[in-house]
């Protein structure tokens, strides 16, 4: 291979990192599922608990009840149950293949909590929809939904109630009838289930079955002789010789490389003034992602790449339902280290009609830490609250010497960390940004 081909192929092999990465990530997590005893799509993988470290998605939120409804409309449209908000709430969002939102689902979604059969449609029908579904157009065969049963609080009650509540959720493929079929449970619970990106060769096999899965969209042509040359290629095996191996490795090493870059940039633009927290995205990927990347002069491929490099889910609607905000640094802007101790000061009067919560997360992999508790929220029956109202979660290898232990989240030396807080029901306090939450300090 001339040297001319070695720059061609890394070339190329580093643009299908960037422009695959949310199809691969999607299809982590549907191998993951085959793994927990998932035996193919149209079935929901869920916990039905609170999860633990074993859940090694990309950024999960370990204070729900999570369900991942897989769908297939190879052979005809699929049915998507969501009951009313009695006695529950579900936020969730269905998406395709490349995790594009079609719509969301429950109180901030289409049924505005009343609750819906949702009927997912494979890309061109023309049928017409029988009456009482909503109609879910999907250019892709295969996506999946994230639903989130959410607990009134952290009680073991609570969470057995949210429990009862998803199982009120339906999901089938739909007949000429329109009977309700079966639905297929597979609990994840207790058990390893890893999508975390894989960093190595393994990234293009994982890629070459997305592209045997599914049709290439009309925007993504440009693509085809892209990854032909890495060997990817519609209805031929994927068989790299040792030298396109090497040069494979490379590529995507440099990519993680590139990508974190883009990650950091985020906190360039923090969303306090003043603070390390940033608003995980840009406008742009906003604003495709609901448009399903149909906007014509606009494909925001770095961006969406980047984004699915920590995290798996795009809502329609985003901060209407839920907002999401991360920090990678204390005050002085410096990284957060698992080895160290730090405290947060969560001013009082959150601007929620839900929860809040702050979860850790290894700073590399953006999973869940290898520790017993994964998160603190309001939701937290123990949670220490100050006289004036305010909340002081610490993070550390220990617990604070002083502190309320229920308000500690464990780090792990040896890796940074960094930190989501998220927010059900955002309010208008949070939007306007008259409430401010402050930096990590670190003690």
């Amino acid at each position: 291979m001339s040297d001319a081909s070695d720059k061609a192929l890394h070339g190329r092999a580093f643009e299908a990192v960037v422009w695959g990465m949310s199809a691969v990530n999607f299809r982590l997590m549907y191998d993951a599922g085959i793994s927990a005893g998932m035996t193919g799509s149209n079935q929901i993988v869920w916990w039905p608990g609170l999860m633990d470290h074993r859940n090694q998605t990309l950024t999960p939120n370990p204070d729900v009840i999570y369900l991942m409804p897989f769908y297939d409309t190879s052979d005809g449209p699929v049915v998507l149950e969501i009951p009313p908000a009695r006695g529950g709430t579900i936020n969730g969002t269905v998406m395709n293949y490349w995790q594009a939102p079609i719509e969301d689902v429950g109180p901030a979604g289409l049924d505005a909590g009343s609750g819906a059969k949702y009927l997912i449609l494979p890309p061109g029908y023309a049928d017409p929809v029988p009456e009482n579904y909503i109609p879910l157009a999907s250019d892709t065969y295969q996506g999946y939904a994230l639903l989130r049963s959410i607990p009134a609080d952290q009680n073991p009650h609570s969470i057995e109630t949210a429990v009862a509540y998803a199982q009120q959720i339906a999901f089938y493929p739909h007949t000429p009838g329109g009977e309700t079929g079966e639905t297929l449970w597979v609990s994840a619970l207790e058990q390893e289930f890893n999508s975390a990106i894989r960093w190595d060769t393994s990234f293009f096999t994982t890629l070459n079955t997305m592209v045997q899965a599914e049709p290439f969209l009309e925007r993504d042509r440009v693509m085809i002789d892209q990854l032909a040359t890495l060997g990817i290629v519609r209805g031929t095996p994927f068989a790299p010789d040792e030298a396109t191996k090497t040069v494979l490795d490379t590529a995507i090493g440099d990519a993680k490389e590139w990508l974190n870059e883009g990650y950091e940039a985020y906190f360039d633009a923090p969303y306090w003034p003043g603070t390390g927290w940033a608003i995980p995205t840009v406008p742009a990927l906003t604003t495709n992602s609901t448009a399903g990347f149909a906007l014509r002069g606009s494909y925001p491929v770095d961006a969406r790449g980047v984004s699915f490099t920590f995290e798996f889910f795009y809502p329609r609607h985003l901060g209407k339902g839920q907002a999401y905000l991360v920090a990678i640094t204390d005050t002085a802007r410096t990284a957060l280290d698992g080895a160290q101790n730090y405290r947060l000061t969560v001013p009082a009067d959150a601007p929620v009609s839900q929860y809040w919560s702050l979860t850790a997360y290894n700073r590399d992999t953006h999973t869940l830490l290898p520790t017993d508790i994964l998160s603190r929220s309001s939701l937290n029956p123990d949670l220490v609250t100050n006289p004036d109202g305010t909340i002081d979660i610490y993070f550390g290898p220990q617990a604070p010497e002083g502190g309320p232990a229920a308000n500690w989240i464990p780090t792990v030396v040896g890796s940074g960390f960094e930190v989501m807080l998220r927010l059900y029901g955002p309010q208008q306090a949070f939007t306007d940004k008259t409430w401010v939450l402050p930096d990590i300090q670190r003690l």
